[in-house]
Parts: structure tokens; C-alpha cells; sequence
């Protein structure tokens, strides 16, 4: 019975040796790297971005008039997207034109004067000055004017109207968030030990995951600093064709086994 005893304990010894020697057979930091060893190492999450996308904002306070395009109608470049109540700054604008006007008719009549010697070079110098206050006045209010419409500054799409017609804001209020969908770019956060095998013009495909269609995607440049928390690096690629897209989807990419 005790031969039997010390038997039984040489196997459980024998066992216990066996599995101390198996690696990660109870370590779970050794079980999660031999699963990150056997995980592709060439994927990485990303995600489209308008190359152009704005939130527009009103130059000068007013009443909105004109707000033409709603959320997800499109637009050509130039489209006027709001316009405000502007009769306050053409009125100014008229008022400075015709003092402009009248300031170069002084400036002429002082000007034949003074070649018959009847005033002084004073009276003339006084008279063009006069003349390039009022022009600048006129440039002021012809600013003002102009920026009392919102033209498009590339082919997009309305994202968000952040306000509506006949509401007056103030100077600065946003207006409008639009964006081109026909300009996207992938960007990628990638390991930062890949940025020695990566460079501009390098390919890889990109599954979105709203569509589950490859893209051909080409590296355009990378980031110009890696992050200290998660040692990755901004990579931004291109897509030749964008149709179908839209910005903020977001997919994997797979890049081919590094060598």
C-alpha cells in the first residue's frame, strides 16, 4: 500500500512538471501572444475622409433670405448656399459711391484751377486725398456686400443646415456643413513598427464595411508623428474611384505580407 502511495504521487509529480514545461498552458499574457502571433499582422481599421469638407459661416451678421439647399442635396462650385438681407450695407455702399463720385469731380475742378494758378498745390493735394478716403470707403461696404451671399467653394453635398431661412445670426455662426464625396482618402492608423516597409505609392486593398467591395488604395503619405499612447502612425491613401462612397465609412485594410 505504500509502494502504491509513492507511485501515485511520483505521477502527479511527473504531470505537474509536463505541464509547468508547456508554454502558456496557464499564462494568459503567453496565451494572448501566441493569438496576436497567429493574427494577421497586415490588417489595419481605417476610415474615408472628404479631402474637401467645410462648415460654413456667415462673414456678417443679418437676416437669412435665401437658404436654398437642404441635407444631402448637391451643389456646384460658385452655387450661392445662403444669402442675407444686405439692403443696410447696399444703401451704405451707394451713400460711399456717390461721395466717391463727387470727391473726383472736386479733384478735376482743383486740378484746372491750379493750372490757371488759381489755387494753391494744397487745395489739389487735399482734393486727392479726398478722393482716396472715399474709394476705400466704397471697397469697406463693397466687401461687406459681397459677403453677404455664401458661394460654394467646391462641387459637394449640404451634411447639415445649421440654421434656417428668415433667422438672423450673428457674425461667425456656422451655416452649413458640406462635403465632396467624390474626393476621399483612407486614413489609416497603422502600427508604427510598418512605418521602415511603407512609402508613398505603395498599393493595398480596403474593404469598407458598409459595401464589402475591395478598393485599390495607394499610399499617399504618412503621418508626421507617431502617438506615444498606442505606437501608431497616421497613414492617408487614395482612392482612384469614389463612386458609391461616402465619407465616414469605415473598413480594413490589407496590406501584403511585409518581407
Amino acid at each position: 500500500m505504500r509502494i502504491f502511495c509513492v507511485l501515485g504521487l511520483g505521477s502527479v509529480l511527473v504531470a505537474s512538471a509536463v505541464q509547468a514545461q508547456t508554454p502558456g498552458a496557464d499564462d494568459p499574457l503567453a496565451q494572448m501572444d501566441a493569438g496576436a502571433s497567429t493574427a494577421t499582422s497586415t490588417e489595419a481599421r481605417g476610415v474615408l475622409r472628404a479631402r474637401d469638407q467645410a462648415v460654413l459661416a456667415s462673414e456678417v451678421p443679418g437676416r437669412i433670405v435665401e437658404l436654398p439647399f437642404s441635407e444631402g442635396e448637391s451643389f456646384k462650385k460658385g452655387d450661392t448656399l445662403a444669402r442675407f438681407d444686405c439692403s443696410a450695407y447696399q444703401a451704405q455702399l451707394n451713400a460711399a459711391q456717390a461721395a466717391s463720385r463727387g470727391a473726383g469731380e472736386e479733384l478735376a475742378h482743383n486740378r484746372r484751377l491750379a493750372a490757371l494758378n488759381s489755387v494753391g498745390r494744397f487745395e489739389v493735394a487735399r482734393a486727392e486725398a479726398k478722393v482716396s478716403e472715399t474709394q476705400a470707403q466704397s471697397q469697406v461696404y463693397q466687401v461687406q456686400v459681397k459677403r453677404c451671399s455664401v458661394q460654394a467653394p467646391f462641387d459637394g453635398q449640404v451634411v447639415e443646415r445649421k440654421v434656417q431661412r428668415y433667422e438672423s445670426v450673428p457674425a461667425g455662426a456656422p451655416l452649413l456643413d458640406v462635403v465632396d464625396n467624390r474626393t476621399l482618402e483612407i486614413h489609416l492608423l497603422v502600427p508604427s513598427r510598418w512605418m521602415a516597409r511603407l512609402k508613398p505609392g505603395q498599393t493595398f486593398s480596403f474593404v469598407p464595411d458598409e459595401t464589402g467591395k475591395p478598393l485599390d488604395a495607394t499610399v499617399k503619405r504618412l503621418g508626421a508623428r507617431i502617438d506615444e499612447g498606442s505606437q501608431t502612425l497616421l497613414l492617408v491613401a487614395s482612392v482612384p474611384d469614389a463612386s458609391g462612397l461616402l465619407a465616414g465609412m469605415s473598413g480594413t485594410a490589407h496590406f501584403a505580407e511585409f518581407k
